[in-house]
């Protein structure tokens, strides 16, 4: 571990919790025209999207984690990869929150100190267990988004294109992870795994 790998993490975390993240790529649906939810439906969307941004923080963090300790240059770069595409989420879900009157969470470094001591751990683990927990992730989050699409309010499109695409993304990072090598993890891990999202799902949604 050398002190560039450390300096680029922690420009990666002081990014991520400032809230500067941009789009190479156009927002989905920026197209399309915004709905007419009432105060309640843009309340409940806002809180949504607020716990999608939440879980891109996280992602941020668990691949600076894992890139941190990954053994293999290919590895760490296959994070790096992952990264900068979930900060587009990011962009995405933060510009979503504002447009709907929201905020996002007050945990935000909470979840990142979190998320960025399990990634490190994985990483720890070696490089075929590090990427099963990234394809393992990335599964776990594509369902998480399924439901938050059954839960949108029909007439918001927009959040929904937001959505759909993050998936499109999400699958493609555990299909590349597999084929790198990445090995299905043990029922109880990916229990646990479900067990912490849920609960910072639950907070986020409030907090």
């Amino acid at each position: 571990m050398n002190i560039d790998a450390l300096i680029t993490t922690l420009d990666n975390a002081l990014r991520t919790l400032a809230g500067t993240a941009h789009s190479a790529r156009p927002v989905p649906g920026e197209e399309l025209a915004e709905a007419e939810l009432d105060a309640s439906q843009k309340q409940t969307v806002a809180r949504l999207m607020r716990v999608n941004h939440v879980g891109e923080v996280c992602a941020q963090a668990l691949y600076a984690g894992q890139a941190l300790t990954a053994r293999d240059a290919s590895v760490q770069q296959a994070m790096r990869h992952a990264a900068a595409e979930e900060t587009e989420h990011l962009a995405w879900t933060e510009q979503r929150i504002a447009e709907l009157g929201g905020r996002t969470s007050l945990l935000n470094p909470l979840w990142y100190g979190g998320a960025f001591a399990m990634g490190a751990i994985a990483g720890a683990l070696g490089d075929r267990v590090n990427l099963g927990f990234l394809a393992e992730t990335e599964r776990q989050v594509y369902d998480h988004l399924e439901d938050h699409l059954s839960r949108l309010p029909a007439a918001d499109a927009k959040s929904a294109a937001i959505l759909r695409q993050m998936q499109v993304d999400e699958d493609h990072h555990r299909q590349a992870a597999l084929k790198q090598g990445g090995v299905e993890l043990p029922q109880p891990v990916q229990a646990g795994m479900r067990l912490v999202s849920q609960v910072m799902t639950r907070t986020a949604y409030w907090v």
